[in-house]
């Protein structure tokens, strides 16, 4: 038997999430952990209770937006940005927290996360905003790439 690492088995669980997402272009999950305990998720999607991009199209294919550009035309929320925001909604402290994502956050998201104390970004998949990149490296925020397939 061959035993996941930690960060193996928090990113097997950040892909589990992503199932869940309705964006038409690209599925992302997301995970916070601390202690080795799992305190919140976060898929991309529409706000609650707002019909989906699966439902009513893709404003960002619609106007051939290139990935990692004009965050502001797309009407979902970011996986990282959920899962801090559940984590808020329902009191649960994620400073010193590890975030677990499928995909390397944004620039809009890296902001969030600094600001919300995570210490450590554990990502599978590269993503074409450098800013995000410098953001978290300049915050002092270690930055892991996991590749789990």
């Amino acid at each position: 038997m061959i035993r996941p690492t930690w960060d193996e088995y928090f990113m097997d669980i950040a892909l589990v999430v992503a199932r869940r997402s309705t964006c038409l272009r690209r599925q992302v999950g997301a995970v916070i952990v601390k202690g080795k305990r799992l305190l919140s998720t976060g898929y991309n999607g529409a706000p609650q209770g707002l019909d989906h991009c699966e439902t009513i199209g893709c404003l960002r294919a619609k106007q051939a937006v290139p990935s990692g550009q004009r965050h502001e035309l797309c009407r979902g929320t970011h996986a990282e940005q959920n899962a801090i925001v559940q984590a808020a909604l329902y009191g649960v402290a994620i400073a010193g927290a590890t975030l677990y994502c499928t995909h390397q956050p944004c620039s809009a998201c890296s902001k969030m996360i600094i600001n919300a104390g995570i210490k450590r970004v554990v990502y599978q998949q590269e993503y074409p905003d450098e800013l995000a990149e410098q953001l978290l490296t300049e915050s002092g925020i270690e930055l892991n790439i996991c590749r789990r397939i």
